[in-house]
């Protein structure tokens, strides 16, 4: 991907950033508001602007740690003037995450329906805590886990195993990339749950997760320990209701 391409998608992962850093630190403001309604009962305002908040959430979490990807699969389209198979793969992949942040709204709105998360999307529940700590430390050791964390980490093994021709060719390798991002991540997104989705804090250390696993030299071991350490931290926060 040229650099003035790998700016942009950058640039747009720095704008998700300071998206959210505005609806952190001016909480009062009115389109803030939107997205923490104090009652389940969410006007169509609410259901837009939440929707919003999680693109731009999973936008700012995710792009940087799939740059390599798309970097390779666009050089590659480039030198073979398929410049449109480019767009149909990040216009997919994008597709994907914007699906995810529609579902991650209705698991907030049945969450704070069951009084399990507070308008800040905090979890209010030890229990629900938890049971989404040792899933995600749980989902670190499966075979589906190790399957899609090796798609994310390796470009040129993802462009050759699985490549796509035809005219939706792009399409198809975007969505399937996005699929595979997703199947690495999901658990550790369900735990925005956990901290709040206006910790910044928390976010960030979310999102240095899923980019390590994903870059990093030693990335299946480090998936690993982060595995052991979420259901260590699950198991805490559960060992006193079970002994209670």
């Amino acid at each position: 991907m040229p650099s003035k391409a790998a700016a942009l998608w950058l640039g747009f992962a720095v704008l998700g950033w300071a998206g959210l850093a505005w609806l952190a630190f001016d909480m009062g403001h009115p389109l803030a508001q939107l997205t923490m309604p104090m009652s389940p009962q969410w006007s169509a305002a609410n259901l837009l602007a939440i929707v919003a908040m999680w693109a731009v959430m999973m936008a700012a979490m995710m792009l940087p740690s799939a740059l390599p990807m798309v970097q390779a699969f666009v050089a590659l389209c480039r030198r073979n003037g398929q410049r449109a198979r480019s767009r149909q793969f990040v216009g997919a992949y994008l597709l994907v995450w914007w699906l995810f942040s529609v579902a991650a709204t209705a698991a907030q709105w049945l969450l704070q329906a069951a009084g399990w998360v507070d308008p800040m999307i905090v979890s209010t529940s030890a229990m629900l805590s938890g049971a989404l700590l040792l899933v995600a430390g749980a989902y670190q050791f499966s075979p589906l886990k190790r399957i899609c964390l090796a798609r994310c980490r390796t470009p040129m093994g993802f462009l050759v195993g699985e490549w796509r021709g035809g005219r939706f060719g792009g399409f198809a390798m975007g969505w399937r990339h996005g699929l595979f991002c997703l199947g690495c991540c999901w658990a550790l997104m369900a735990l925005l749950f956990v901290g709040g989705v206006m910790n910044l804090a928390w976010i960030a250390a979310l999102s240095i997760a899923v980019a390590v696993e994903k870059l990093a030299p030693r990335g299946e071991r480090i998936a690993t320990l982060l595995g052991l350490a979420l259901l260590g931290a699950g198991a805490w926060r559960l060992l006193p209701l079970l002994l209670g």
